[in-house]
């Protein structure tokens, strides 16, 4: 198996032993920070509009890896489960596990599988160039969509036009997403100058 690489954060922000836990959870609150703001920004889109809070979560677990891009959305949902309006539609359509439990809940779940995988196969280096990124990323969306859609179905049963509901709007959307990281990671990498090091996350 591929030794885990350095992670775009550990190279961008370099850390010792005795401050790289104030920089996690510095990263961590700030991920979750981005997360919130991005789930509340509304951009005109066809056919529905969009907010770039996956692009966000997939980014931060591309730039953090799996373990702290992991613990930072674990912290995002913590955050809205006790009430916090940190969800999209928050606080109008309710707050807390109640909010949770609705029609978004398998969607919030996938956010924490997706980062867990996109961190991972960032820390093979698959955030390095286009090809690489694009997959991981279109990996990253099937797994925030596929329990969105299976919890959809569970919720508000198979006869119901579930796909019209939970995924042919937001196509577009994605793939647009898609493409925008895409392009931004491996010129991040570009940008450091450096794909290496002793860093990590």
């Amino acid at each position: 198996m591929q030794t885990p690489q350095p992670t775009l954060i550990s190279q961008a922000w370099p850390a010792s032993e005795q401050s790289k836990w104030i920089r996690m959870v510095v990263l961590a609150f700030v991920g979750t920070l981005l997360i919130a703001i991005a789930s509340k920004i509304k951009v005109p889109f066809y056919p529905v509009p969009m907010t770039m809070q996956t692009f966000v979560i997939l980014g931060i677990g591309m730039a953090y890896g799996w373990r702290l891009g992991g613990a930072t959305v674990l912290l995002y949902l913590g955050e809205g489960a006790i009430g916090l309006p940190v969800f999209t539609g928050t606080p109008e359509k309710g707050i807390g596990l109640v909010y949770m439990m609705g029609g978004t809940g398998g969607y919030l779940f996938g956010y924490l599988l997706a980062v867990l995988a996109v961190g991972w196969l960032a820390e093979r280096g698959w955030d390095r160039n286009l090809m690489t990124t694009a997959a991981a990323m279109l990996a990253g969306n099937i797994l925030i969509f596929a329990p969105g859609l299976l919890w959809l179905g569970m919720l508000f049963g198979w006869d119901k036009p579930i796909l019209d509901w939970g995924l042919w709007p937001f196509v577009g959307a994605e793939v647009f997403k898609i493409a925008l990281a895409t392009c931004l990671m491996p010129l991040a990498w570009m940008a450091l100058g450096r794909k290496g090091g002793d860093a990590s996350t």
